[in-house]
């Protein structure tokens, strides 16, 4: 049960096929954990007219079957309606508990590009930086950006640095990064501004895949120090 009253604050249509409902402008730990049973309830209730549900860090967003001839005449309504009239449910449930997922990480030098810009920042040793941050359970807020990105919190306070001043127009493929209150796992080279402190060998997202990414949205995440050897082996029995 929640510790204080969460309910929806505003709903927004995000063009002509689906609406926006938002529960906390700021990230709020209790908001997502909410926001994700909401999402799993709402599509159990099977509403012909919309065809998906996808939470997101503080909201979930409704996407609609404009087509079907149960559509509403007032959409944000009635998405509106649905979501309070599923709130009950979604407060009453357990949290969903997702998967519980290791990722082997290395945080030598080769792959931490801004590990020692962290240290400084944090005030702390390189191996500090990796210890802390290894040290954490996670749990995936919401999947964004790109296909298996995984947005996570419960990183330690102590490693809360804001996003890179000019972010990277490529950072590699299973690059560990941290910015703000969160951790990421880049899925594949793509560009990106967060803090690159190691890398995995995991690979995150491969369409083929019967599940194609390797993270999903409830999941506890920890990682795991390997050296680089060990990232190597790993590596080419991917």
């Amino acid at each position: 049960m929640a510790r204080r009253n969460i309910g929806p604050l505003s709903v927004v249509p995000l063009g002509d096929s689906a609406a926006y409902v938002e529960f906390s402008e700021t990230l709020d730990l209790e908001v997502n954990s909410v926001v994700q049973r909401l999402g799993l309830v709402i599509l159990k209730r099977n509403v012909p007219w919309v065809r998906d549900v996808v939470p997101a860090l503080g909201g979930l967003a409704l996407h609609f079957d404009p087509d079907h001839a149960e559509f509403p005449g007032k959409p944000l309504e009635e998405a509106l309606a649905l979501v309070v009239d599923s709130m009950k449910t979604a407060l009453a449930a357990k949290d969903n508990p997702g998967s519980e997922v290791v990722l082997p990480v290395c945080y030598e030098k080769e792959f931490a590009l801004d590990l020692a810009e962290i240290a400084k920042k944090a005030q702390v040793d390189p191996e500090e930086v990796a210890t802390r941050h290894a040290a954490a359970e996670y749990r995936v807020l919401m999947m964004g950006f790109a296909p298996g990105h995984a947005y996570m919190g419960g990183l330690d306070p102590k490693l809360t640095v804001p996003r890179r001043s000019s972010p990277r127009a490529v950072v590699p493929a299973g690059s560990v990064a941290i910015a703000n209150e969160q951790t990421v796992v880049y899925p594949y080279a793509i560009s990106g501004g967060w803090n690159v402190i190691g890398r995995t060998p995991m690979v995150l997202f491969d369409a083929r895949r019967q599940r194609p990414s390797l993270l999903w949205p409830g999941d506890r995440v920890r990682f795991r120090a390997i050296t680089r050897a060990e990232f190597i082996k790993m590596a080419a029995g991917q």
